[in-house]
């Protein structure tokens, strides 16, 4: 496992990364390029480059959009149709401190809000699980140990579409993350932070109580940091719902 620790050291106070884009910058770098929030909600785009075994080539550079970021978690939606196109929709949500959560949309000319609701402050963490055209899907867990996906079309107003999962015992994770894994399903790692382990899931195409759930046991790693993200290539197809 290659590892670059202390990117974003003192003076780069970051949090609530986004999933990073990591993209060959050849002679065996790779250039990294997420969103982060700074500070007392500065929201940035950054990007670092990384050399053999992971060293850090250069500095962070970052490029402020804008502030009033202060939330729980921040995730990024981008919806391409193949490997050679260019994004064709790009959405930011993030949770408060209080629970309301809100969607942000790109359409080229700058990030709007295009919407908030409530009702969903028991929800510990969310984990993006699908990208489409028309919608986004999450997995998410709160804190009586209900798993739900939540579906959240694209239209405004945002009118999210909550489905149970599963009923019991996903409360001890503080966040869940998920990547794509065959055509339709996801591989989720939930982490316990009171215990600082972390666990495999292969979840199945989303079915509501009917979806297919394999623990695929715990994750020789101790989780000591307070938020995880994942690298991803430029063309991220997410299809778990």
């Amino acid at each position: 496992m290659i590892s670059t620790p202390n990117i974003y050291t003192p003076p780069y106070d970051v949090g609530q990364p986004t999933t990073f884009t990591a993209v060959p910058a050849g002679a065996g770098k790779t250039t990294r390029t997420g969103k982060v929030v700074w500070g007392s909600g500065y929201l940035m785009e950054s990007s670092y480059t990384i050399g053999v075994g992971g060293k850090l080539v250069g500095t962070p550079v970052f490029r402020r959009i804008g502030n009033g970021w202060g939330g729980r978690f921040l995730i990024q939606s981008q919806y391409k149709a193949s490997a050679s196109s260019k994004p064709t929709r790009t959405m930011l949500y993030q949770q408060d401190q209080y629970g309301k959560f809100g969607r942000w949309t790109d359409a080229g000319q700058g990030i709007r809000n295009t919407g908030y609701v409530t009702g969903m402050s028991a929800m510990k963490s969310f984990a993006l699980i699908a990208t489409t055209p028309t919608y986004d899907t999450f997995l998410a867990n709160n804190r009586a140990g209900r798993l739900y996906t939540v579906k959240i079309p694209a239209t405004t107003p945002l009118k999210p579409i909550i489905t149970p999962v599963r009923t019991s015992s996903w409360q001890i994770f503080e966040q869940l993350i998920a990547a794509p894994c065959g055509k339709t399903g996801s591989i989720v790692l939930g982490i316990d932070r009171d215990t600082r382990t972390g666990y495999l899931y292969a979840v199945g195409h989303a079915a509501g109580t009917k979806t297919v759930i394999k623990g695929l046991g715990k994750v020789p790693l101790t989780f000591t940091d307070w938020n995880y993200f994942r690298f991803a290539p430029s063309y991220d197809p997410l299809n778990g719902a």
